[in-house]
């Protein structure tokens, strides 16, 4: 997790406050309906990224090719940051986390392995049609569970710019409890979708 320092201030300690108003400099408003960009939305409005026109150019992880869909630089999305991973067969990540950001992966083909902790000591599985949602500081890594095909996925994470913080350091466990995902709104429907398997 990040550090969290608190810091208590006492009454006495409390800086003063400025006896003239601050002049602050007001952030550039986005578009809106009420005031459309000079384009009219052109190029501004929708955009439709080809898939033959990826950016591999971003932060990569050991045993991952990602390659950039959305991203600042590209869109001007500013709170998104949206691409593609490829695994594969039989190959797997590194151990890492994504910083502040949340990280959402959807499984396109092939069959995933997620392991995840402090030393990857829990793991799941998920194949076509399925999501994988990853939160903020989480050790995780991606392992793709074919021996005979690539796994691709689309990845969609919480800011305009990617950040991967590669773990090399970090030991995982052999033997890995699989967690199976029980949905805390509707937790006492039937879940029949089940990827899980021996991981022998």
């Amino acid at each position: 997790m990040a550090d969290q320092t608190s810091t208590n201030v006492s009454s006495s300690m409390k800086p003063e406050q400025p006896t003239e108003p601050l002049n602050l400099v007001p952030e550039p408003s986005r578009p809106t309906m009420d005031n459309p960009p000079e384009d009219a939305w052109k190029h501004t409005g929708v955009q439709v990224i080809p898939g033959d026109q990826l950016d591999t150019n971003t932060t990569q992880t050991p045993g991952m090719n990602r390659a950039a869909a959305v991203t600042f630089a590209r869109t001007g999305a500013q709170k998104l940051w949206a691409g593609t991973v490829k695994i594969h067969a039989d190959a797997k990540t590194g151990a890492h986390h994504h910083g502040h950001l949340e990280s959402i992966i959807y499984v396109v083909k092939g069959k995933a392995r997620m392991r995840w902790g402090s030393q990857l000591e829990f793991t799941a599985e998920a194949g076509p049609g399925d999501f994988i949602y990853v939160p903020p500081y989480v050790p995780h890594q991606e392992i793709n569970a074919l021996k005979d095909e690539e796994l691709e996925c689309v990845l969609v994470r919480s800011d305009g710019e990617a950040v991967a913080v590669n773990l090399p350091d970090l030991v995982p466990t052999e033997n890995p409890g699989t967690v199976k995902w029980v949905d805390p709104t509707h937790g006492n429907l039937p879940h029949e979708h089940d990827h899980s398997h021996d991981l022998a």
